[in-house]
């Protein structure tokens, strides 16, 4: 019922830029929180960035400074413009999203993820 779907990755040279985008579709309601989490090969996935609204942000300490979350409301879509990369910010990432959605006429609430954009950061 609802999907996510990620833009925006690729390969980018050290102290470059990055703009990724995770659009949300399907009947939904409404949704809570939003972020990014990525995945480096051998290692564990973790929390990039997170979003309820523009005043309630949060980010990994690996980031700030450096990361912009961000979200438009009418679009479903939540965007991380992510600058001053370094290579260790190579990984796959994906985006996140609680969403509450309406089938059989009656609303659910499930938590959903993307299918992963590769970003890779060369030295």
């Amino acid at each position: 019922q609802v999907q996510l779907v990620e833009s925006g990755g690729g390969l980018v040279q050290a102290g470059g830029s990055l703009r990724l985008s995770c659009a949300a579709s399907g009947s939904i309601a409404s949704i809570t929180a939003m972020g990014w989490y990525r995945q480096a090969p051998g290692e564990q996935r973790e929390l990039v960035a997170a979003i309820i609204s523009s005043e309630h942000t949060n980010y990994a300490d690996s980031v700030k400074g450096r990361f912009t979350i961000s979200r438009d409301d009418a679009k479903n879509t939540v965007y991380l413009q992510m600058n001053s990369l370094k290579p260790e910010d190579t990984a796959v990432y994906y985006c996140n999203a609680d969403v509450t959605y309406y089938s059989s006429m009656s609303y659910h609430t499930g938590e959903y993820w993307g299918q992963g954009t590769q970003v890779t950061v060369s030295s």
